[in-house]
């Protein structure tokens, strides 16, 4: 069976085109190399709809800190960051955010659009899967 270069093998030979990434931003920072990384609303899967619920991280600033901070690897176009939360009553957080500075997701099954980039896809507490309520106030 022949089928087009942008098929994913399957019966109908039909090509799987990504899904538009959900693109109202929920805050934005920039890098210390320049690059704005928006924080897309986005679903379950990545992005602000992600890590509010299954990292319980609600806060812009818990995203922006990181993004605005430190860049802790490069690896082509995803690049990690990290950076402290601070509670005086609770002591601190270690936050990672990780980001996509491209149009498509690696696995190409997300899209931003035309002169867009993914940005922020997720943001947890090091070493911990939801970070404490603490980290919110």
């Amino acid at each position: 069976m022949s089928v087009g270069p942008r098929s994913t093998g399957s019966r109908s030979g039909t090509a799987v085109q990504p899904r538009r990434l959900r693109q109202g931003e929920e805050c934005s920072a920039t890098d210390p190399d320049g690059r704005s990384i928006p924080t897309r609303m986005g679903n379950g899967e990545l992005a602000w709809n992600h890590f509010t619920g299954k990292h319980n991280v609600k806060k812009c600033d818990l995203v922006n800190i990181p993004l605005s901070g430190t860049v802790d690897s490069v690896d082509g176009h995803n690049i990690q960051y990290w950076g402290w939360a601070t509670n005086r009553a609770y002591g601190r957080a270690k936050i990672v955010v990780k980001a996509r500075h491209a149009r498509r997701t690696a696995d190409r099954r997300y899209d931003a659009g035309p002169g867009e980039v993914i940005g922020a896809i997720t943001a947890y507490c090091k070493g911990i899967r939801k970070c404490p309520d603490r980290v919110n106030e």
